[in-house]
């Protein structure tokens, strides 16, 4: 039964792809285009791969594919993983800067720790696209501007979680996570590329988040990571954050798309 479902599902999938290249040829031809420049850079194929991106969690990130592969033309180079060496000297400083004040506010732990007695995971918005967040815990440092870093929160989640495998939407910009508290044990990581990034090794972690990822707390302490988003560093830094002031309007309106399988923390 479950064997017929799955060609069911496939069947109805290529079908509808069938009919939109009929009634919207030149568009449908050029967006399967894109998106298949884009799956391939994940180096991760297979049918679950494929039918998560072209019609599961990665769909907002094969729309905004053009944009993303424009990103790539403009700044030549995509290392997928960076080390904070990597990016110019003032990213760095504003990222160390976020870094310095957050190990100086030890109790966003705490006040994290109330709200997630029956949660799975939680998350708190202080910046989200340069539109700063108000709540229980005012860090003004946050609320302050920044030449490159866009959105800043802090994750937990609780003991013996993990998020699906997913793909962020734009690659205007990158992830930086910052590990809190690091816990010693191998299955707490983030796996991106089939490749593990643990905690107890490096607090550390930047990456494009496009590519398909997946956080994991299989151990029985909470995690906590600050995330922000950072603009892709490049010579087309001015356009690429006009491009995001103009998707932002949809961003966020829609970030519990993002985040739907999360709880929003005050």
């Amino acid at each position: 039964m479950n064997r017929i479902k799955f060609l069911i599902k496939c069947t109805i999938k290529v079908l509808a792809i069938v009919l939109l290249i009929d009634f919207f040829p030149k568009i449908s031809i050029f967006y399967l285009i894109c998106g298949i420049l884009d799956f391939q850079r994940n180096g991760l194929f297979g049918w679950e791969n494929i039918n998560r991106y072209f019609f599961g969690n990665g769909l907002l990130t094969w729309v905004l594919s053009p944009i993303n592969l424009l990103a790539d033309l403009l700044t030549f180079i995509n290392k997928k993983i960076y080390k904070l060496k990597d990016l110019p000297d003032d990213c760095q400083s504003e990222i160390n800067y976020l870094i310095e004040v957050i190990k100086d506010k030890p109790e966003i732990k705490k006040e994290l720790d109330k709200s997630m007695e029956e949660k799975k995971r939680g998350m708190m918005f202080f910046k989200w696209y340069d539109k700063n967040i108000n709540n229980s815990i005012n860090i003004s440092e946050f609320h302050q501007k920044f030449k490159y870093i866009k959105t800043i929160g802090v994750s937990i989640f609780n003991k013996n979680q993990a998020t699906s495998k997913h793909f962020g939407p734009l690659r205007l910009t990158l992830r930086v996570l910052y590990n809190l508290k690091p816990i010693v044990n191998d299955n707490v990581y983030i796996e991106v590329k089939g490749i593990k990034h643990l905690w107890h090794n490096d607090q550390l972690f930047i990456f494009d988040d496009t590519l398909m990822h997946q956080s994991v707390n299989y151990s029985d302490e909470l995690r906590y990571c600050m995330f922000i988003d950072i603009l892709r560093p490049g010579r087309f830094l001015g356009l690429f954050n006009s491009i995001l002031k103009f998707i932002q309007v949809i961003l966020i309106n829609i970030n519990r798309i993002f985040y739907k399988n999360w709880e929003f923390l005050k």
